[in-house]
């Protein structure tokens, strides 16, 4: 049995410092569980060079300083230069899986020339990115066409979501495409040992420290984490605390550094003027972050634009208690281990009451519920495993 080889481009590449793709990728290939893949993954640089890492061959694009068309150059060239090393190794039936839709108007004739060496083309479709509210309109209309044009060309679509796979299949239905599920993954493993572990260590006391920091108690918070953008739906979830009666804090790690939608909201809500409400910037030490979590009261997930999201697999695997969004994307990953709450007025602060007149043995369920769901279907260990069953339906020489 031959080498099956997949070149992954898509993401900025490993080791990951921040993002979902640069995290997928470097879990892929740590828990890599079989000797006949070998992958070659893209990694945006300043410089060309080759190195390895986890075993994987990485490659480093130069890419030129353009604005939002730089991830569109990116991934052009770095498709281009997978096709050099198939073409140089002579590699047979190599898969090229793209992160993404940003290159639909290209892809055509980079398939043409995949497809003369044998090779296949995978696309994950991510989220939405079309609806982003950051993107003008003429750089989400040209997502829109993008994706449109990824859908045709693709082979498979390898999607995150039931919801995104759902919805693939519903708006492009005319160019029959072929798609399958394998959701994106989160460290479940070692949680137990962690936690039971933690209260003895170093970790213990960074966690003091930073509540001291803040004016912050165990259990005395709801916590968000995530990209501070209107999609994720932070007016809400500002203006229902500040709604609530709790007396417990609401803490945001978020980045809101010289960000204009900050400034909206805080003109918007004058939630400056709750002192409960505390944003403490970003929290880059996953050790400290874990922590944060786990001892939160519980989670706020206001995510609305597909895929599914890091931070709340996170928040199922690590926080006792989570609240989410009431939409599809986060009901197919959490099921019946969370509360959910709607977008209209009143339902996230009747929803927090709630939370606060819990029982232990009824808190302890949903806990459970959804540690237990993380555990089985979202563990990298298993989602691995699934990624490389589908590499060998691609045919090893």
């Amino acid at each position: 049995m031959n080498m099956k080889h997949i070149f992954i481009i898509g993401s900025k590449g490993i080791p990951a410092r921040y993002g979902g793709f640069e995290t997928f990728v470097e879990e892929l290939v740590r828990n890599q569980k079989s000797d006949d893949v070998k992958y070659h993954v893209a990694c945006l640089s300043n410089q060309k060079k080759n190195f390895e890492y986890l075993g994987a061959d990485c490659f480093e694009i130069p890419v030129p300083n353009i604005g939002p068309a730089k991830a569109v150059y990116y991934d052009i060239a770095a498709f281009r230069y997978c096709l050099s090393v198939i073409k140089k190794e002579q590699i047979k039936e190599p898969v090229i899986y793209v992160l993404a839709c940003r290159i639909g108007p290209f892809i055509g004739s980079l398939k043409k020339k995949l497809k003369r060496m044998g090779g296949t083309l995978f696309v994950n479709p991510d989220g939405h990115e079309w609806m982003r509210a950051k993107w003008n309109a003429a750089i989400r209309k040209y997502w829109k066409f993008s994706e449109k044009l990824m859908v045709k060309h693709a082979d498979l679509l390898v999607c995150d979501s039931k919801n995104i796979e759902n919805y693939i299949q519903a708006e492009y239905g005319k160019y029959q495409p072929k798609t399958t599920f394998i959701a994106y993954g989160t460290n479940t493993e070692s949680k137990e040992a962690e936690n039971a572990t933690v209260q003895k260590t170093e970790s213990r006391k960074k966690l003091l420290e930073w509540y001291q920091k803040f004016g912050l108690k165990e259990k005395e918070y709801y916590l968000v984490v995530g990209r501070f953008v209107p999609e994720n739906n932070y007016e809400t979830m500002l203006l229902e605390f500040m709604k609530s009666k709790t007396k417990r804090k609401f803490v945001l790690i978020t980045n809101v550094e010289q960000n204009k939608f900050f400034e909206e909201l805080k003109q918007k809500t004058h939630f400056d003027e709750d002192d409960r409400i505390k944003f403490v910037g970003t929290v880059y030490d996953s050790e400290l972050l874990t922590m944060i979590r786990k001892n939160a009261f519980a989670y706020f997930h206001g995510h609305e634009v597909g895929g599914t999201n890091p931070s709340l697999l996170e928040a199922l695997s690590t926080t006792e208690l989570n609240l989410l969004l009431k939409v599809g994307f986060n009901e197919e990953v959490a099921e019946d281990g969370a509360l959910y709450w709607t977008k209209d007025a009143g339902s996230l602060s009747y929803l927090m009451k709630i939370a606060e007149s819990l029982d232990e043995t009824r808190r302890m369920e949903l806990c459970e519920k959804a540690r237990a769901r993380m555990k089985a279907y979202y563990s990298w260990d298993y989602i691995v495993g699934r990624y490389e069953e589908l590499w060998n339906k691609f045919g090893y020489q």
